[in-house]
Protein backbone atom coordinates (compact mmCIF):
# COMPACT_ATOMS: atom_id res chain seq x y z
CA UNK A 1 0.00 0.00 0.00
CA UNK A 2 1.01 3.24 -1.20
CA UNK A 3 0.48 5.26 2.08
CA UNK A 4 -0.27 9.14 1.66
CA UNK A 5 -2.81 9.97 4.21
CA UNK A 6 -2.16 8.86 7.90
CA UNK A 7 -3.76 10.48 11.29
CA UNK A 8 -3.09 9.87 14.87
CA UNK A 9 -6.70 9.58 15.62
CA UNK A 10 -6.34 8.60 19.70
CA UNK A 11 -5.21 6.83 22.41
CA UNK A 12 -7.19 4.83 24.19
CA UNK A 13 -6.58 2.65 27.23
CA UNK A 14 -10.24 1.82 27.56
CA UNK A 15 -12.73 0.24 24.84
CA UNK A 16 -15.29 2.43 25.12
CA UNK A 17 -12.40 4.91 23.43
CA UNK A 18 -11.66 2.50 20.73
CA UNK A 19 -12.56 3.75 17.34
CA UNK A 20 -16.71 2.75 16.25
CA UNK A 21 -15.56 2.55 12.49
CA UNK A 22 -15.52 -0.85 12.22
CA UNK A 23 -12.60 -1.14 9.56
CA UNK A 24 -9.36 -3.42 10.32
CA UNK A 25 -7.24 -3.55 13.01
CA UNK A 26 -3.40 -4.55 12.54
CA UNK A 27 -1.73 -4.42 16.10
CA UNK A 28 1.90 -4.32 16.82
CA UNK A 29 3.74 -5.34 20.01
CA UNK A 30 7.09 -5.75 21.29
CA UNK A 31 9.08 -4.97 24.37
CA UNK A 32 10.21 -1.34 24.73
CA UNK A 33 12.99 0.05 22.04
CA UNK A 34 12.55 -2.99 19.90
CA UNK A 35 11.83 -0.53 16.96
CA UNK A 36 7.27 -0.39 16.99
CA UNK A 37 7.76 2.95 16.19
CA UNK A 38 10.40 3.08 13.63
CA UNK A 39 8.62 0.58 11.83
CA UNK A 40 5.37 2.26 11.67
CA UNK A 41 7.07 5.29 10.37
CA UNK A 42 8.87 3.29 7.37
CA UNK A 43 5.39 1.44 6.67
CA UNK A 44 3.73 4.95 6.65
CA UNK A 45 6.57 6.94 4.55
CA UNK A 46 7.14 9.28 7.63
CA UNK A 47 10.32 10.32 9.01
CA UNK A 48 8.77 10.72 12.52
CA UNK A 49 4.98 10.35 12.95
CA UNK A 50 5.32 7.94 15.32
CA UNK A 51 6.92 9.15 18.14
CA UNK A 52 10.35 6.91 18.12
CA UNK A 53 12.42 7.30 21.96
CA UNK A 54 15.18 6.48 23.13
CA UNK A 55 13.69 6.29 26.53
CA UNK A 56 12.03 3.10 27.44
CA UNK A 57 8.69 2.83 28.01
CA UNK A 58 7.53 5.94 26.26
CA UNK A 59 3.85 4.41 24.81
CA UNK A 60 1.42 3.80 27.50
CA UNK A 61 -2.11 4.02 25.66
CA UNK A 62 -2.95 2.19 22.78
CA UNK A 63 -2.11 4.26 20.05
CA UNK A 64 -4.96 4.22 16.94
CA UNK A 65 -3.09 5.27 13.40
CA UNK A 66 -5.74 5.51 10.95
CA UNK A 67 -3.87 4.65 7.55
CA UNK A 68 -5.15 5.83 3.99
CA UNK A 69 -8.66 5.88 5.38
CA UNK A 70 -8.91 1.94 5.26
CA UNK A 71 -7.24 0.46 8.31
CA UNK A 72 -5.71 1.49 11.56
CA UNK A 73 -2.23 0.26 13.07
CA UNK A 74 -2.35 0.20 16.78
CA UNK A 75 0.95 0.70 18.52
CA UNK A 76 0.73 -1.26 21.90
CA UNK A 77 3.04 -0.09 24.72
CA UNK A 78 6.01 -1.49 24.97
CA UNK A 79 6.81 -4.57 27.40
CA UNK A 80 9.74 -6.17 29.63
CA UNK A 81 10.79 -2.81 30.63
CA UNK A 82 11.84 -2.92 34.22
CA UNK A 83 12.13 0.82 35.58
CA UNK A 84 8.15 1.34 34.67
CA UNK A 85 6.30 -0.06 38.43
CA UNK A 86 4.63 -3.69 38.75
CA UNK A 87 1.50 -2.11 39.29
CA UNK A 88 1.92 -0.14 35.97
CA UNK A 89 3.06 -2.70 34.49
CA UNK A 90 0.00 -4.79 35.16
CA UNK A 91 -2.82 -1.73 34.04
CA UNK A 92 -0.72 -2.31 31.05
CA UNK A 93 -0.96 -5.72 30.75
CA UNK A 94 -5.29 -6.24 31.56
CA UNK A 95 -5.45 -3.06 28.78
CA UNK A 96 -3.13 -4.73 26.09
CA UNK A 97 -5.32 -8.30 27.22
CA UNK A 98 -8.74 -6.85 27.11
CA UNK A 99 -8.11 -5.11 23.67
CA UNK A 100 -5.79 -8.13 21.82
CA UNK A 101 -9.19 -10.87 23.13
CA UNK A 102 -12.15 -8.72 23.05
CA UNK A 103 -11.47 -6.51 19.60
CA UNK A 104 -13.55 -8.29 16.93
CA UNK A 105 -11.60 -6.10 14.15
CA UNK A 106 -8.26 -7.20 15.18
CA UNK A 107 -7.12 -9.22 12.25
CA UNK A 108 -3.48 -9.45 12.80
CA UNK A 109 -0.41 -9.06 15.15
CA UNK A 110 2.72 -8.05 14.04
CA UNK A 111 5.24 -9.28 16.73
CA UNK A 112 8.83 -7.15 16.78
CA UNK A 113 11.55 -9.26 18.24
CA UNK A 114 15.41 -7.60 18.06
CA UNK A 115 16.90 -9.79 15.39
CA UNK A 116 20.40 -9.26 16.83
CA UNK A 117 19.64 -11.46 19.97
CA UNK A 118 17.51 -14.37 20.44
CA UNK A 119 13.84 -13.22 21.81
CA UNK A 120 14.06 -12.83 25.46
CA UNK A 121 11.54 -15.03 27.96
CA UNK A 122 9.06 -11.97 27.73
CA UNK A 123 9.12 -12.44 23.44
CA UNK A 124 8.36 -16.12 24.46
CA UNK A 125 5.54 -15.79 26.46
CA UNK A 126 4.00 -12.97 24.40
CA UNK A 127 4.02 -15.56 21.30
CA UNK A 128 2.72 -18.08 23.29
CA UNK A 129 0.02 -16.14 24.74
CA UNK A 130 -0.82 -14.73 20.94
CA UNK A 131 -0.22 -18.47 19.41
CA UNK A 132 -2.89 -19.70 22.44
CA UNK A 133 -5.68 -17.08 21.13
CA UNK A 134 -5.10 -18.09 17.53
CA UNK A 135 -4.06 -14.48 16.48
CA UNK A 136 -2.77 -14.10 13.16
CA UNK A 137 0.83 -13.24 14.06
CA UNK A 138 3.64 -11.99 12.02
CA UNK A 139 7.17 -11.87 13.85
CA UNK A 140 9.29 -8.98 12.90
CA UNK A 141 13.05 -9.28 13.44
CA UNK A 142 14.33 -5.42 13.52
CA UNK A 143 18.07 -4.08 13.42
CA UNK A 144 19.01 -6.61 10.71
CA UNK A 145 21.33 -3.94 9.45
CA UNK A 146 23.48 -4.20 12.47
CA UNK A 147 24.11 -8.18 11.08
CA UNK A 148 25.52 -9.29 8.49
CA UNK A 149 24.34 -10.18 5.51
CA UNK A 150 25.46 -13.82 5.76
CA UNK A 151 24.89 -13.67 9.12
CA UNK A 152 20.86 -13.06 8.45
CA UNK A 153 20.09 -17.12 8.00
CA UNK A 154 21.59 -17.92 11.40
CA UNK A 155 19.86 -15.20 13.25
CA UNK A 156 16.39 -15.97 11.74
CA UNK A 157 16.63 -19.53 12.40
CA UNK A 158 17.80 -18.44 16.62
CA UNK A 159 14.89 -16.58 16.51
CA UNK A 160 12.78 -19.14 14.70
CA UNK A 161 13.61 -21.81 17.32
CA UNK A 162 13.30 -20.26 20.44
CA UNK A 163 10.08 -18.91 19.98
CA UNK A 164 9.17 -22.64 18.11
CA UNK A 165 6.85 -20.31 15.76
CA UNK A 166 3.92 -22.24 14.27
CA UNK A 167 3.90 -23.06 10.59
CA UNK A 168 0.91 -20.79 10.04
CA UNK A 169 2.52 -18.03 11.17
CA UNK A 170 5.64 -16.16 9.07
CA UNK A 171 8.94 -14.45 10.02
CA UNK A 172 10.35 -11.57 8.24
CA UNK A 173 13.59 -9.46 8.71
CA UNK A 174 13.31 -5.89 8.45
CA UNK A 175 15.14 -2.88 8.69
CA UNK A 176 14.41 0.75 9.41
CA UNK A 177 17.61 1.71 8.33
CA UNK A 178 17.17 0.56 5.03
CA UNK A 179 14.17 -0.10 4.84
CA UNK A 180 14.49 -4.23 3.89
CA UNK A 181 11.40 -6.28 3.95
CA UNK A 182 8.99 -3.44 3.92
CA UNK A 183 6.97 -4.40 1.07
CA UNK A 184 6.90 -8.05 2.33
CA UNK A 185 5.67 -6.69 5.89
CA UNK A 186 3.04 -4.59 3.72
CA UNK A 187 1.73 -7.88 2.02
CA UNK A 188 1.28 -9.49 4.88
CA UNK A 189 -1.06 -6.47 6.17
CA UNK A 190 -3.07 -6.11 3.76
CA UNK A 191 -3.50 -10.00 3.13
CA UNK A 192 -4.75 -9.99 6.58
CA UNK A 193 -6.57 -6.78 7.15
CA UNK A 194 -8.58 -7.12 3.40
CA UNK A 195 -7.63 -11.17 2.47
CA UNK A 196 -10.64 -12.26 0.49
CA UNK A 197 -13.00 -8.78 1.23
CA UNK A 198 -11.29 -5.95 -1.03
Amino acid sequence: MEVHNVELVMSAVDPKQYPKTGQPEIALVGRSNVGKSSLTNVLINRNSYARTSSQPGKTQTLNFYHVEDALYFVDVPGYGYAKVSRSEREKWGQMIETYLIARETLKGVVSLVDGRHAPTADDQTMYTWLSYYDIPTLIVATKMDKIPGAKWNKQLSLVKKTLQIQSQDDLLPFSAQTKAGKQEVWQWIEQHAFGGKS
